[in-house]
């Protein structure tokens, strides 16, 4: 069969694949907005050089994050299989497999945002004790209203980063468009499916990244 032939043919394979990719993104991406937000914050009021500094917290913070963050990823999501199971009651499918990859988006999300918010003028935040607020009221109408943009970014270069992590999920039984290429593409010597499913990776990519990119323009209160 042509290769035009194959992809009409694992078509349904590959619609099944795309709504489990669906899933592990949804619900990672929804606890790094929900979980990760937060906890970036959370680093950068504790940071030693801010204003509201404390050493402890951020530095158990930062050391969980750092972890996370430099753990071998598949050797992460094969650790956590027990509590997967624990917590979830089974240990394979795309919902089992979001655990693990909401905990590293959660991680990549906090860590970015630190960084955004640090680069934040410090004349905000003198702007913001000159006029007495609250330490809410910093956050809220000063600090996230000048890093709205960066944030944005932030969460654009998560989701990207995500994508590519979702793709090895079919090691461990999640399921997605990787494991579609594996599986109908390059363990079946169907090559020409192998990079459909690539180029659409690289497709939805691009285009997430452009779409991120024109928002946070929008949200640039610089321009």
């Amino acid at each position: 069969m042509s290769v035009i032939e194959n992809i009409q043919y694992y078509l349904p394979e590959f619609i099944v694949s795309l709504k489990q990719t669906g899933i592990m993104m949804s619900i990672s991406m929804g606890a790094a907005l929900l979980v990760g937000l937060p906890l970036g914050i959370g680093l950068f009021l504790s940071n030693p050089k801010g204003r509201k500094k404390n050493v402890v917290n951020y530095w158990v913070l930062n050391f969980l994050i750092t972890l996370i963050r430099s753990y071998p990823f598949l050797l992460f999501v094969i650790s956590l299989i027990p509590v997967t199971r624990l917590i979830i009651g089974r240990a394979f499918g795309p919902y089992p497999a979001s655990f693990p990859l909401s905990i590293v988006a959660c991680a990549i999300f906090a860590r970015l945002v630190e960084q955004v918010l640090l680069d934040v003028p410090k004349e905000i935040g003198a702007l913001s004790e000159s006029l007495g607020v609250s330490r809410w009221q910093y956050l809220w109408h000063f600090l996230l209203v000048e890093a709205r943009s960066g944030i944005l970014l932030a969460y654009t270069t998560t989701i990207v980063s995500m994508v590519s992590y979702s793709t090895v999920m079919g090691i461990v039984g999640g399921g997605g468009v990787g494991d579609f290429a594996i599986r109908y593409g390059y363990q079946s010597y169907q090559y020409g499916i192998m990079y459909f499913a690539i180029v659409f990776l690289i497709v939805c990519v691009f285009i997430l990244q452009m779409t991120g990119n024109y928002f946070a323009q929008k949200l640039d209160k610089r321009k």
